[in-house]
């Protein structure tokens, strides 16, 4: 598996791809922590961290889009139906490396924790709560992506439907609220990644929300690796 994540690693910066989305995330994240923080005068990041939300539902369909597209485009992923890796660990493979490189976007946001100590004292729980909630969150969003990449060879078409998905679940917080047939309101409301996700940005780290994230990432990998178990007997 160490192979797999070191060759998806690499080759997010021999294309395009891993420039992109890491200047894309330090540009939007620094200007939400410019105008949240700098220019309100404030040391509170959870306002930057609810504003990368949205962020991260555009730029990991971007960091997904070609994990397995490309590979069944190519017809190199008939390597991976007679190779004797396990499936489970080249999904693996590249989930971790997707993770890692969406990791070092992520980690701008302890270098505004640090900017602001310099001028006022940090809530360090708070800013570590924030960082575990965004890990999750991206985490989770980059296992939908490689589900939805397993499904087809066209990029495009995985990017939109993972941008798709994405902006369905941003509505979960909303549909919870305004449709009112309680039992379906509340499956709504439990399933919505938003607020789940602000009780991190808010310092609250409740074991619920963190089995919630790693049950959907667990779910979404597994259900990738039946895709390619199913084609590897057909």
């Amino acid at each position: 598996m160490k192979a797999i994540i070191k060759r998806e690693f690499n080759s997010y910066f021999t294309s395009p791809i891993g420039y992109i989305v890491l200047a894309a995330f330090f540009a939007f994240a620094g200007f939400y922590f410019y105008v949240t923080c700098l220019i309100a005068n404030s040391s509170n990041l959870s306002y930057t961290f609810s504003n990368i939300f949205i962020i991260t539902i555009f730029l990991i369909p971007i960091l997904t889009m070609r994990v397995f597209s490309e590979e069944k485009k190519q017809k190199t992923d008939v390597v991976l139906f007679t190779s004797p890796v396990k499936l489970y660990s080249v999904v693996l493979g590249k989930f971790v490396a997707s993770l890692s490189i969406f990791s070092i976007c992520i980690s701008i946001n302890l270098l505004f924790a640090v900017i602001i100590a310099f001028f006022t004292q940090v809530n360090v729980a708070s800013v570590l709560g924030n960082f575990l909630g965004l890990f999750l969150l991206s985490a989770t969003l980059i296992s939908i992506g490689i589900f939805l990449s397993s499904l087809t060879e066209n990029q495009i078409i995985s990017a939109i439907s993972c941008i798709g998905v994405g902006l369905f679940i941003l509505l979960f917080d909303t549909l919870s609220h305004i449709i009112q047939i309680k039992f379906i309101s509340n499956i709504f409301s439990d399933l919505s990644f938003m607020s789940r996700y602000d009780n991190f940005t808010l310092g609250i780290i409740n074991f619920s929300d963190v089995v919630f994230f790693l049950s959907v990432c667990a779910i979404f990998l597994f259900l990738t690796v039946r895709v390619f178990e199913k084609k590897r007997w057909d």
